[in-house]
């Protein structure tokens, strides 16, 4: 393996450029592997992770530490405070502004994270849907700090029940955005989103998707990392991210696992040993979504990361790959 970054041979200039997707279930160990990826090719990191675009949500987003992001820079950390919205749409354009840069570097994008949605996203384009509506943004906004997000999950499942049971109860931004664009058209919005055009990812692909077993592993180490995060600060992290929100309760930063159950915690709904057990349980669920999603992904190749040893497999599989397309 090449260890020295400089070093490496750019791509190829008569190649059309590629794109590298690493993906995984949270606790998979994605960030190792991306930075023996950076080590071994002349590649740029793009972070593909909801959260870690917020400013001061470290602990609870297992965002890598100061030392790491500066061996191993990353694109798309730390962009947004947490009271400002991130959407899928505005992480596309800037993917897809990144890729274009990066290449022009001659250098390997490498897109790395759990957030599959905005991967999904950025591969197959994002429907052109009807523009938001401020004011109608706003009063949903209200309804949802006065009557809670369940009450507007609950509409959504009445007027599309088939897209809800694709969005997660508590992902409020989707949520939202899916109420917002049936009543500005007054139908379903999955039929809106499946007439409007795709914008597809114009580039060769290779996606890489982390795995770990037996599923008991990937439990044992959710638990642990969770553990870990309280040890190093995680209900501070929160209460000060709160401090410094007029509602914080209604923020979509802090409907993030981890700091949605701290959050409660803070307001007095639940006892710090519940606020534990219900972090892990919370985080285990979402492994489960991730994984889910991933089966279902058409040309993954899949690395075992159980015993941290993909790495030497994920820079063979990428240099083979590079390799194959100047033939």
């Amino acid at each position: 393996m090449i260890s020295d970054h400089a070093s490496p041979p750019r791509l190829a200039d008569n190649a059309s450029p590629p794109v590298v997707f690493l993906m995984g279930a949270t606790a998979t160990g994605k960030t190792d592997l991306a930075a023996r990826l950076y080590d071994a090719f002349a590649a740029e990191l793009v972070s593909v992770d909801a959260a870690q675009v917020y400013r001061g949500m470290d602990i609870g987003t297992a965002k890598p530490k100061a030392a790491f992001l500066r061996q191993y820079p990353h694109h798309l950390i730390d962009i947004r405070a947490p009271h400002e919205s991130y959407s899928a749409a505005q992480f596309c354009a800037h993917a897809r502004t990144l890729i274009g840069e990066i290449h022009a570097r001659g250098n390997l994008p490498i897109l790395v994270g759990g957030t599959l949605f905005y991967f999904s996203a950025l591969e197959n384009g994002l429907s052109e849907l009807p523009s938001a509506d401020a004011d109608l943004r706003a009063r949903l906004a209200r309804e949802v700090a006065q009557h809670g997000l369940a009450k507007l999950y609950a509409q959504l499942q009445k007027v599309d029940a088939s897209l809800a049971a694709t969005i997660a109860p508590t992902d409020a931004q989707r949520i939202q955005r899916a109420v917002e664009i049936h009543q500005l058209t007054g139908q379903p919005p999955s039929n809106v989103m499946a007439r409007a055009a795709r914008r597809p990812l114009p580039f060769p692909l290779l996606k890489l998707g982390l795995s770990v077993a037996p599923r008991s592993l990937l439990h044992a180490r959710i638990e642990e990392r969770f553990r870990r995060m309280l040890a190093r600060g995680l209900v501070e992290e929160t209460q000060a991210i709160a401090a410094a929100m007029e509602n914080p309760h209604a923020q979509t930063s802090l409907r993030a696992v981890g700091y949605r159950q701290v959050l409660a915690f803070l307001r007095g709904e639940c006892a710090y040993a519940d606020m534990v057990e219900k972090g892990i349980a919370a985080t285990r669920q979402l492994a489960k979504r991730q994984l889910t999603w991933l089966r279902g992904w058409g040309n993954l190749v899949w690395l075992d990361n159980t015993d941290f040893s993909a790495a030497d497999a994920g820079v063979e599989r990428v240099q083979h790959w590079l390799v194959a397309r100047r033939a």
